[in-house]
């Protein structure tokens, strides 16, 4: 079990200018963050493209793509150079040469289950993955609930990939980041716990210190 971890904000934007706008707000203290791409076809949310958008260089950039055509997208993401770039196990193509392309130009690979995906059924996948995203809410949108069963995937997927990044994203806020903790994930991805807060650096720090804390939340 994971004894801390990262909490990552989350970035869905719909324009340029709201995307300016979470960089403002999130820049003083975030390290490492999430963007959320769109593209209108694998889930009805549209947001700015990946094209679009300037990492600020102090940033450890973590691309979502809910995108129906992974391979569409590779050679945007490539320029850009993120940490990170998951796309969903659901998508219909094969993602291990997509990974291997991003692995040669130094850029991890994730891949993300929504809710009705069986890790054993993606088992090559997330073979090759150096990051695995459980999605626990509803693709698109912030502010939905999390679906706490989904952590039940943990055990499956360590079983296939003992080694791998283990990330949540979908309804985290204070009164599960704790559970989410203890179920074994390192990384959880926070949308409207941080994006609707009047002091979005002071929710950060509380949610950190939420997942160090020992014993039961009560």
């Amino acid at each position: 079990m994971a004894s801390s971890a990262e909490i990552v904000p989350t970035i869905l934007a719909n324009s340029l200018e709201q995307y300016q706008k979470f960089v403002a707000a999130y820049q003083g203290f975030a390290k490492r963050v999430q963007i959320d791409i769109c593209d209108g076809q694998f889930t009805p949310a549209i947001t700015i493209s990946e094209n679009d958008i300037a990492i600020p260089e102090n940033w450890q950039a973590d691309f979502h793509m809910m995108v129906a055509r992974p391979s569409e997208h590779l050679a945007s993401l490539i320029a850009k150079k993120p940490h990170l770039v998951i796309f969903h196990a659901e998508t219909g193509e094969n993602l291990i040469p997509i990974f291997e392309q991003l692995h040669e130009s130094g850029i991890k690979c994730g891949v993300a289950l929504v809710k009705s995906t069986f890790p054993g059924s993606i088992e090559e996948t997330i073979k090759a993955a150096d990051h695995v995203l459980v999605f626990g809410g509803e693709l698109g949108r912030q502010g939905g609930l999390a679906d706490l069963l989904q952590t039940e995937k943990v055990p499956l997927i360590q079983k296939i990939n003992p080694d791998v990044e283990l990330g949540w994203d979908g309804g985290a806020n204070m009164t599960n980041v704790r559970a989410i903790t203890r179920a074994g994930f390192s990384v959880i991805n926070v949308g409207s716990a941080l994006s609707t807060a009047q002091n979005p650096a002071a929710v950060f720090e509380e949610l950190t210190k939420e997942t160090d804390r020992r014993g039961v939340a009560l």
